[in-house]
């Protein structure tokens, strides 16, 4: 049996997925599922990701943990940091199978790896914002929390021309109200949750990280992924393969609200 049949084999133990998550330090439980989008949302731009200005995506609401149950995609989203030479055996994997997925990076890493902006948007995926130096946001000023959005803002458009849609905060699985001020002050009108976390970011034997990710994932779920992480990208193969069994497609987080 090879690796990946073995894989396949250890997520029919099945297990009920853990409440912590890897950058989750809040436990609020604001959620929602976008609405129908305003006519020419969800259009990427030429720097592989819609501006906020472009694509104002108005009728989201000010949180989103999932998206439209009645369509089968799903959104494997990352947080994007870690050894280049990883993230690119990551997004390379992602790409054999099929699957699109969204990296919010963390500014100080994009910024001194600034060759990963483009492999990233060149490999069809979407660039968004993880705060410009992954702290604890919620313990943060508001002067604060916008100082590390727009920081990061500040990277992408450098590196892309553009600031993308979606901010995830970081060390907090939702946001508090005063994040979700300071990041639409900052050009973003959505914050990103998700309601199932991997809890990749542990290290555990890649078929934890399987079944995990594959317990409640269902249509519109949005997963919580690490970039960087050896596990993370043996397990990425086992779940691809059964996104194609369950007839799931792994989009980006712009196509996933925009059908």
């Amino acid at each position: 049996m090879n690796r990946r049949d073995a894989l396949k084999t250890a997520i029919a133990a099945g297990a009920a997925m853990a409440t912590a998550a890897g950058c989750d330090s809040a436990t609020a439980t604001t959620s929602g599922t976008p609405a129908a989008q305003p006519a020419g949302a969800g259009t990427a731009s030429k720097a592989g990701a819609p501006t906020a200005s472009a694509s104002p995506f108005t009728a989201l609401p000010p949180e989103v943990s999932n998206g439209p149950r009645d369509r089968p995609n799903v959104a494997l989203t990352f947080h994007g940091q870690g050894e280049p030479a990883l993230v690119d055996r990551l997004l390379s994997e992602l790409e054999t199978g099929g699957a699109r997925a969204t990296v919010l990076a963390v500014g100080s890493w994009l910024a001194a790896q600034p060759a990963m902006a483009r492999r990233i948007l060149d490999g069809g995926h979407e660039l968004g914002n993880h705060t410009q130096h992954h702290v604890a946001i919620a313990q943060l000023s508001a002067a604060g929390a916008y100082r590390e959005i727009n920081e990061c803002a500040t990277v992408l458009r450098r590196l892309t021309g553009s600031a993308g849609v979606w901010f995830r905060p970081s060390q907090t699985r939702h946001a508090t109200a005063t994040i979700r001020a300071e990041a639409r002050r900052a050009g973003y009108l959505t914050c990103l949750s998700y309601d199932v976390d991997s809890r990749d970011y542990t290290d555990p034997p890649p078929a934890v990280v399987v079944r995990d990710t594959l317990a409640s994932l269902r249509n519109g779920s949005i997963v919580s992924m690490h970039c960087g992480h050896r596990t993370t990208i043996d397990a990425l193969g086992p779940i691809l393969d059964t996104l194609r069994t369950r007839g799931l497609r792994a989009v980006t987080m712009t196509q996933l609200v925009s059908g």
